[in-house]
């Protein structure tokens, strides 16, 4: 018997990775992302002549639950047509019987490979609102997205801002049509990871709220995204995930360093809404993510955040920033009265 090398041996594994498109409009061209669950492709639409993002379940595999998990994940982004979620274009069954669908090539980079603290505060602000806005569109179309983290925020070459990866996603109950009775099963609660693999996952650790943690299914609601848009403002304020703070317990709130204290220059008010999103108790904190693109909105603005009570030395400095070209006039009008009033009376 002739043993295989090692190489030989991938090989073949990357080889019966790869989802057979004989007979279809798509030209594979290259494997661009691997996930617990599914695997993603560059692929070429012959009848239209561009790229797509193909997407199957890894491994080739055609179990149904999972073949329902990857086709639940196709409905959900088809109910969500917002410039803010990937668009998804095709979806059908392979010759080798794998579900798969098609969605636009999105062409950047991840969030957590773009930060960069030395940017201008508010530039990094209006990303984190088209993050919020994209979430907000698809809480009011009631889904949670369950997974929300640096990584599955892709941010293109114009500054555009897509929210990926809905495998995990949540219908909540009272919503519009459910996705469908074979496809619309609860991933089961009871273990946490990074990579979304059917019946394991419920978040990535740092970005997932307590209840998502402690697999409290019927708890998860619009708040849980709002904890994870919280770690993300964190993480783009001081470049580092709250999970780099151990819990003290299961049950327990989380050591949370405040973003302040890693540094000095983030404003009180944004570290308070920050700190208001990561509130340990759901009913501390935003009640929508609308909720918290405003009070961002309103601290871009130099208004009043909801979050920061102000005192008046904080309100007297917000003011100041917020008309400073007008008080500079005024102070220059009042020097030049003055000096005519000097020169006058020498």
């Amino acid at each position: 018997m002739r043993w295989l090398s090692d190489a030989v041996v991938q090989h073949l594994c990357q080889v019966a990775d790869w989802p057979d498109c004989t007979g279809t409009r798509y030209r594979l061209v290259e494997k661009i992302a691997q996930g617990g669950m599914g695997s993603v492709f560059r692929a070429h639409d012959q009848e239209l002549d561009r790229p797509v993002a193909l997407k199957v379940l890894a491994n080739g595999q055609v179990e149904p639950d999972l073949q329902g998990c990857i086709s639940r994940e196709a409905r959900i982004l088809a109910r969500l047509e917002h410039p803010g979620i990937v668009p998804i274009h095709d979806f059908g069954v392979l010759p080798d019987g794998r579900i798969y669908y098609t969605m636009k090539l999105v062409c950047g980079r991840r969030l957590d490979e773009k930060v960069d603290l030395e940017r201008p505060l508010a530039e990094l602000l209006r990303e984190f609102e088209k993050i919020c806005e994209a979430v907000a569109f698809a809480h009011c179309h009631g889904i949670i997205h369950r997974d929300l983290k640096p990584q599955n925020i892709m941010v293109g070459a114009f500054g555009e801002i897509l929210v990926m990866d809905w495998g995990v996603a949540k219908l909540l109950e009272g919503s519009a049509a459910p996705l469908s009775s074979a496809s619309s099963s609860e991933p089961a609660a009871g273990k946490t990871g990074a990579a979304t693999l059917h019946g394991t996952v419920l978040g990535t650790p740092g970005f997932m709220a307590p209840e998502q943690a402690r697999g409290e299914v019927g708890c998860i609601d619009e708040r849980t995204d709002v904890f994870a848009l919280g770690a993300i403002l964190y993480f783009l304020l001081t470049g580092r995930s709250p999970a780099a703070i151990p819990p003290r317990g299961r049950e327990e709130a989380i050591a949370l360093l405040p973003p302040r204290r890693l540094r000095r220059s983030i404003p009180r008010a944004l570290e308070a809404i920050c700190l208001k999103a990561l509130a340990w108790e759901q009913h501390q904190r935003y009640p929508s993510a609308q909720a918290l693109m405003d009070d961002v909105s309103c601290f871009l603005a130099r208004g009043r955040v909801q979050a920061y009570p102000e005192g008046i030395f904080d309100t007297a400095q917000r003011l100041a920033s917020k008309y400073r070209t007008a008080i500079a006039l005024i102070l220059a009008y009042l020097v030049m009265r003055m000096l005519l009033l000097v020169w006058s009376w020498s």
